[in-house]
């Protein structure tokens, strides 16, 4: 998956200033004012903490995937990137930057820094600079997001201030695939599915969602969030096999969309009230206005979330964990919630856990009666994900390729390189990196 989008803030009850999930939903990361942490998201009643730094003030902390690689950005140094081997506790490299770092992605390709009207592309395998874009459109929230598949690594970024144009770059080959015009009002949010094939936005208005196929660039898919007001949407997560969508914002509610293709025979085999008033919908469409026939077609939640924290923000996450469908959210208030997701039938989502994120001690709670331990109810996610429920091993991980006789941007931060090549060597690594020998 996408790299899900961190949940920022100046920091939440406790100092959790973000958090986010990793490339494949099996590690969150969160940062406070004291430091940052690394968890492991692999089961429901346990919440691992894999590593603990006392770094303060972190506003920007993403893992590449399992592996060791982790980068920081902390507010006493915004400028600032530096990029870890958090096992051996050693820096691998930094850079400096002309602006403040307002987001961070990888794969295990690229690294993109974002700055508010410039992007740096680095070789994860050196790290070293390939690429700079210089002045994107202004862009206060460093919006951006990465396909983490091996065979593609698309960027994307907002192309207008004013309104809701994504660019599509291709990261590897380092050049444009495709302009979409997603919104008529600035993006809010964007993410990739895991094999970079769709691409979903929001705008700052937060009543529709869409879908959009990549590298084409045509619409798939149109999901309607809410008519009676406008929201921040904060996060956008597809599951791993891209047939579910689920979106967060400033609301208790996190709404979960199913991306299918509607039939008119199923309608024929249930004569249903809904399926007589949507053939009547469908009949009115044809010569009603585009704008309101195109409202009738949308897609409302196939499944809902009510959180329990009104106003926070949070990221959120679909996963498949112990062979369920799952959704994640990790809040501004300090807790990761785990909530059941029926891949059939949808509606309300029940929460089974509850984790305490920081304090004295990570705190587990029983969000409501012991989770039931029975067959996933249907095929059509928990089955068609095939997610391990363990961190892959190294011997799983093939076909790591990477791009040759790339250009330099236009500017070079300052910076101290790693040492080339650069390759994690402890066990159950992703490439790419090695630690200079000091």
């Amino acid at each position: 998956m996408e790299t899900v989008e961190a949940a920022e803030g100046s920091g939440g009850p406790g100092g959790l200033i973000c958090a986010s999930f990793n490339q494949d939903t099996t590690s969150l990361a969160v940062g406070t004012k004291n430091g940052y942490r690394l968890f492991s998201v692999t089961s429901v009643d346990r919440l691992d903490r894999v590593h603990e730094s006392k770094s303060p003030d972190v506003y920007i902390v993403e893992r590449l995937f399992s592996s060791s690689l982790v980068v920081v950005v902390s507010l006493s140094m915004p400028r600032r990137m530096n990029v870890y081997h958090f096992k051996k506790g050693t820096e691998i490299c930094n850079y400096s930057y002309s602006n403040n770092i307002l987001a961070v992605r990888l794969n295990r390709q690229r690294l993109i820094v974002c700055l508010e009207e410039s992007i740096y592309i680095h070789n994860i395998k050196d790290m070293k600079l390939l690429k700079t874009l210089l002045n994107t459109p202004i862009n206060p929230t460093g919006l951006c997001a990465l396909s983490i598949n091996h065979s593609n690594s698309y960027l994307a970024y907002p192309g207008s201030s004013a309104i809701g144009e994504i660019i599509v770059y291709d990261a590897n080959n380092l050049s444009t695939v495709t302009m979409i015009p997603a919104h008529d009002s600035p993006l809010a949010a964007i993410t990739f599915s895991s094999s970079g094939t769709k691409l979903s936005s929001a705008s700052e208005r937060g009543t529709v969602i869409r879908v959009f196929s990549v590298p084409e660039g045509l619409k798939l898919f149109e999901f309607r969030r809410g008519m009676k007001r406008y929201v921040s949407i904060s996060s956008l997560s597809f599951s791993t096999d891209a047939q579910f969508l689920c979106a967060s914002s400033n609301t208790e509610t996190v709404h979960i969309f199913k991306l299918e293709q509607h039939s008119h025979s199923r309608d024929e085999e249930s004569p249903t009230w809904s399926a007589y008033v949507g053939k009547v919908f469908s009949a009115a469409s044809n010569y009603l206005p585009a704008q309101v026939s195109d409202m009738m077609n949308q897609d409302r939640a196939f499944a809902t979330v009510r959180l329990n924290v009104f106003g926070q923000k949070n990221v959120c996450a679909l996963s498949t964990i112990q062979k369920l469908p799952r959704l994640l959210v990790a809040s501004a208030d300090g807790h990761l919630y785990i909530y059941n997701v029926d891949p059939q039938d949808g509606g309300e989502c029940v929460l089974v856990k509850k984790h305490r994120l920081f304090g004295s001690d990570e705190e587990e709670e029983e969000a409501s009666e012991s989770e039931v331990t029975a067959a996933p109810a249907s095929q059509s996610y928990a089955a068609t994900v095939a997610m391990p429920t363990t961190v892959p091993s190294s011997s799983a991980v093939t076909g790591y390729s990477e791009d040759g006789g790339a250009k330099k941007g236009e500017v070079i931060p300052e910076h101290e390189f790693a040492a080339s090549p650069v390759c994690l060597d402890d066990e159950n690594e992703f490439p790419p990196v090695s630690i200079p020998n000091n």
